[in-house]
């Protein structure tokens, strides 16, 4: 892996916060010549250390209005269980995020959807059909008061 210095730290943070940067703006902030920040950005690139850039696009607009954490235990522990649960879930357009996680279930989901309605209906008809789920608890989102996801 790519040693990773105060300048590429600074530069990561710069294109954490706003990716849309320009590289003069952002050679200025990090303290380099505009061609020795865009050498750098190019080699984080190419290292994979940046793995890309997204648009943040408001989940109302893509009619989900409700987001809801998802925690799934599996019903069995088994790795080809475990593989079976992902390409499931990997089809489904409701999760936005699927993480495997420690603790006394196997995933954690980020859920949005339109309204109750809809994640009664994702809930049956997708997470219920999966002969994998041996469990399922819901958590609302209230709110996200910090949230760097980019």
């Amino acid at each position: 892996m790519m040693e990773i210095d105060l300048i590429n730290r600074k530069i990561l943070r710069e294109l954490e916060i706003n990716a849309r940067i320009s590289n003069s703006d952002l050679a200025g902030r990090v303290g380099l010549s505009p061609s020795a920040c865009l050498r750098r950005v190019q080699e984080l690139e190419r290292r994979d250390v940046i793995k890309g850039y997204r648009a943040i696009v408001d989940p109302a607009v893509r009619g989900a209005a409700i987001t809801i954490f998802v925690m799934v235990g599996l019903s069995e522990h088994l790795k080809k269980d475990a593989l079976a649960f992902e390409d499931a879930i990997a089809e489904a357009p409701e999760v936005r995020e699927c993480h495997n996680i420690t603790g006394s279930v196997e995933y954690l989901l980020r859920v949005e959807v339109a309204d109750l309605a809809a994640y009664k209906a994702f809930h049956a008809d997708i997470l219920g059909e999966l002969p994998q789920v041996g469990s399922i608890t819901s958590h609302i989102c209230l709110g996200s008061p910090t949230d760097k996801r980019a």
